[in-house]
């Protein structure tokens, strides 16, 4: 199938981006579609059934057909004529009168009017007519949204008029009005403009730029105003991009049945997880959006992106990103930064230890990686003030298994530099080096794993590649790493716990945290240790979040399940669970009072004629035996969902999906269809 539009055809003129800008898009509930959503009442309104609604509508006829023969035949009496005969004068009730005529018969058609009011009120016409009339024929079809007044349209942008910059907002209405302007040119200004009001950029500068180029003032680095393609719905405004519908489900709060689902930075500030089996729709329905939305945020200076996944995964187009690593494919540009761009040993040390052996400790939350930091801490060090640079893979290899060699000329080289500290560090090593618990071995081992032949070109320290680091996130760059899984998969599961030890530990020192970053991790199997876990629960505070993929929660040690699910705000259980997972799951939702009604129904037996009679009339407009009902109402605790639900009741293409805000607010799990 050919790539999806990105915007309808014939719509050069501005209207369609006009239309897209004024459509409303009112507060609402976590994770609610705002584009022109209109909300629902908390509480589901009573519906009765249809085949008793027509029955009482029927009868309801009847009875006002009987009211009205009584009245015209007269067997009521003639008082309903008294304010006939009281308001038309004497000379009008001549025989042949026209006047009478006309007075008489529109007072019987305003009796017999108030009559079928009365009826149509008691017998629910009313809602027979929305139900089955022409309103329910009727598609819904989004009407053209009004122009609102100038000081209220977005598109005349009244901030830049209330605070003086009257030229460049005329330009930039201009510019939407023409048809120039995109949803990421205005969100990628208004991100412009914010920088401005807080004084990060001058008023001059900023109103400067929007009257050279316009709509395509403040570009971003790259140059790009969109995405080569987009295959899931985006809002901008918002920064929301719908992942599905809520389905019309009894588990699921009226006031979110049947509404648009969507993410955003306000949702994934708190990390999202989502687990499921193979084929359940992992990155299709949840990692594909959400790279794409955030690289739209990256290209309007709102965040800063980096996708990690497996060679050949879905992941979007190349053209996509900005940085492109494919570690271990000869025809990469760029290489990784091993240590994370970092000139502090004892900082390289933490990250790389983490990174080799953070599966290797103690898988209880308070377990950490400290001897294995030891270890690279006295030998990059040393390595670092002789050679002015961290060993490459090959270098880190051998002192690691204690070649007498390097070691040797790194005990020279600081002997002639006088480092005298750092010497004391090299002789504990190789005091150590050998000895029973000695993690030195395991982590060469370790490291063995990338010194392969197709490794080779990368992670080079030398200065002859181009190497990423991820403490360029403070800028809003889209980076894409590829990770060689076939052939390579302890390789891979090192290197992407080696991404997400870099991430924590640059988002945590960014200056600006206004600027949102995000780590998205397709396949996270391996890579959540104790450091992890804690690294993941400082990210709310620095403006930061993962997106995490799990095939199942078995790919996590058992003591890590709770609090990893304690550390993120965003749950999801696709279709596929197993009960054991769903365990899990439904022990973090927790439990909820409701009512549980306990109905007797118990059938009555007429004895006479007429009891029969009324029996059968009763059973004809219901459509049920006549009972008597006795009903129970209990208060009890349930889980919301229980674990047998999760493995069993989510639809193939659906998932149960929690939310939780950076400000705190929840959503409880709803059942959403991903396909909607």
């Amino acid at each position: 199938m050919p790539p999806r539009p990105a915007r309808a055809p014939g719509a050069s003129d501005g209207s369609a981006f006009l239309t897209w800008l004024r459509t409303p898009r009112p507060q609402a509930l976590p994770g609610v579609w705002r584009f022109g959503h209109r909300p629902r009442p908390e509480e589901e309104a009573e519906r009765v059934p249809g085949r008793q609604l027509l029955s009482g509508a029927v009868i309801a006829f009847l009875v006002g057909w009987l009211i009205w023969s009584l009245l015209w035949n007269g067997y009521l009496g003639g008082w309903w004529l008294l304010p006939l005969y009281a308001m038309i004068p004497d000379s009008w009730a001549e025989p042949h009168s026209f006047a009478s005529v006309v007075v008489v018969y529109a007072y019987y058609v305003l009796i017999a009017g108030i009559v079928m009011v009365g009826v149509g009120r008691l017998g629910r016409w009313g809602e027979i007519w929305r139900r089955y009339g022409p309103p329910a024929w009727r598609r819904a079809v989004p009407g053209a949204v009004p122009a609102p007044a100038p000081e209220e349209d977005p598109a005349a942008w009244p901030a830049l008029r209330a605070a003086g910059a009257h030229d460049a907002a005329e330009r930039l209405a201009a510019d939407a009005r023409s048809g120039l302007m995109r949803d990421v040119d205005h969100a990628r200004i208004a991100r412009a403009w914010q920088g401005v009001q807080r004084g990060r950029h001058s008023l001059a500068t900023f109103t400067g730029a929007v009257l050279s180029h316009g709509s395509a003032a403040c570009p971003h680095p790259s140059g790009a105003r969109d995405l080569p393609v987009r295959q899931a719905r985006h809002d901008l405004v918002t920064g929301q991009v719908r992942i599905g519908t809520a389905a019309d489900d009894a588990r699921n709060p009226y006031a979110y049945r049947g509404t648009g689902l969507a993410l955003g930075p306000d949702l994934l500030g708190t990390s999202l997880l989502a687990v499921g089996p193979a084929g359940s729709g992992k990155t299709g329905s949840v990692v594909r959006p959400l790279s794409e939305s955030l690289c739209l945020h990256a290209l309007a200076g709102r965040a800063a992106v980096v996708v990690v996944g497996a060679a050949g995964a879905d992941l979007g187009p190349a053209d996509a990103y900005d940085v492109v690593v494919r570690i271990g494919n000869p025809d990469s540009v760029y290489d990784l930064d091993l240590y994370g761009g970092t000139t502090d040993p004892d900082e390289a040390a933490v990250i790389l230890a983490e990174a080799l052996a953070g599966d290797l400790t103690d898988q209880h939350q308070g377990g950490d990686t400290r001897r294995s930091t030891t270890v690279l801490a006295q030998l990059l060090g040393p390595f670092r003030a002789v050679h002015g640079r961290f060993p490459g893979v090959p270098e880190l290899r051998q002192l690691l298994d204690g070649a007498p060699g390097p070691l040797a000329e790194l005990r020279a080289g600081l002997r002639a530099a006088g480092q005298e500290s750092l010497l004391r560090e090299l002789d504990a090593r190789e005091r150590q080096q050998g000895r029973p618990g000695d993690v030195g071995g395991v982590l060469a081992d370790r490291v063995a794993l990338l010194d392969r032949p197709a490794f080779a070109p990368f992670f080079d320290t030398s200065g002859q590649s181009r190497p990423f680091s991820l403490k360029a996130l403070d800028h809003p760059v889209r980076v894409r790493i590829d990770l060689p899984q076939r052939g390579h998969a302890d390789a891979s599961r090192m290197l992407a716990r080696l991404v997400l030890a870099q991430f924590t530990a640059s988002v945590s020192v960014r200056e600006d945290r206004s600027l949102f970053a995000c780590l998205v991790l397709d396949d996270a199997s391996g890579v959540v240790t104790p450091e992890a876990v804690r690294g993941v629960q400082r990210l709310r505070s620095a403006g930061a979040g993962v997106v995490l993929t799990l095939r199942t929660l078995d790919d996590v040690p058992r003591p890590l399940r709770g609090p990893l699910l304690g550390a993120i705000g965003c749950r999801m259980a696709l279709s596929g669970l197993t009960p054991w997972d769903g365990q899990d799951f439904a022990e973090v939702w927790g439990k909820e009072w409701t009512e549980a009604r306990d109905v007797t129904d118990r059938q009555i037996i007429a004895e006479t004629p007429a009891g029969k009679a009324v029996h059968m009339l009763r059973r004809v407009i219901t459509g049920k035996a006549p009972t008597a009902r006795a009903v129970t109402v209990r208060q009890v605790e349930r889980e919301r969902w229980s674990a047998s639900e999760l493995a069993h009741a989510v639809p193939a293409g659906h998932a149960v999906l929690s939310l939780t805000s950076v400000k705190g607010e929840h959503a409880p799990p709803l059942l959403v269809d991903l396909r909607g």
